[in-house]
């Protein structure tokens, strides 16, 4: 690996993350695979209370966004870091999903095989697509845009895109496959779930509504009848 990559593989993983085949379990930067909510809201700093609840059943799936400060602690200093924002997915409190997104500024006139060199050197060589194989591209796929290349093992896949215009140049994205397949039939599940409760829950919402009215109107007839003089 020339000199330019080793650089950038340096900027894109600050806090180094071990590798496919390194020691350890699989994760990125500090951030394991597999660690509760807990867990992770501290290594990043903030609370778990801003984690959002996606569902609460048939498993309990949730989301917590992390921002990398774009200052140097206790300096003036613009950071180098690259990350724009990192993406942490848990089914039943267990981290299965980080989706790193990088800035534009700190990746601009980076090729693509630059961005595969580098993380190359973290996890390995890229998977090579088997000829003749066709891959249906999953919704995450679809939104994060052009897959550029992918490494991985029965328990780690790692997947670098070149993003949609709207967002930010590169996005990484590191799963547990087999916690990733619970999460999606997990989701669908849900939202069958979702539907059929749909129904009910409107029905309450309207009695709610009624019960609140009713209970307003009460408290102001209590209010006015007493001092009421035609």
């Amino acid at each position: 690996m020339n000199a330019r990559a080793l650089a950038i593989a340096a900027a894109l993983f600050m806090s180094v993350t071990i590798g496919l085949h390194g020691q350890g379990v699989p994760q990125y930067r500090n951030f394991t695979l597999g660690k509760s909510l807990a867990s992770v809201s501290t290594t990043a700093g903030i609370s778990s209370s801003e984690a959002k609840t996606i569902h609460q059943r048939p498993a309990l799936m949730q989301e917590l966004e992390w921002r990398p400060s774009r200052w140097v602690t206790g300096s003036s200093s613009p950071s180098s870091d690259p990350v724009e924002q990192i993406g942490f997915s848990f089914y039943n409190d267990q981290l299965f999903r980080i989706v790193v997104d990088y800035r534009s500024d700190l990746t601009a006139g980076l090729t693509d095989a630059d961005m595969i060199e580098a993380i190359s050197a973290l996890y390995g060589t890229p998977v090579k697509r088997i000829s003749g194989a066709v891959r249906t591209p999953s919704l995450n796929d679809t939104e994060s845009g052009s897959v550029l290349a992918r490494w991985g093992d029965t328990g780690l896949a790692v997947v670098l895109y070149r993003a949609s215009a709207y967002r930010a140049a590169f996005r990484l994205m590191v799963t547990e496959p087999a916690v990733e397949d619970l999460a999606r039939k997990a989701t669908i599940q849900a939202v069958r779930l979702d539907e059929q409760e749909a129904p009910l829950r409107e029905l309450a919402r309207q009695k709610k509504e009624r019960d609140d009215d009713q209970a307003a109107a009460e408290k102001a007839r209590t209010a006015n009848k007493g001092g009421f003089r035609p």
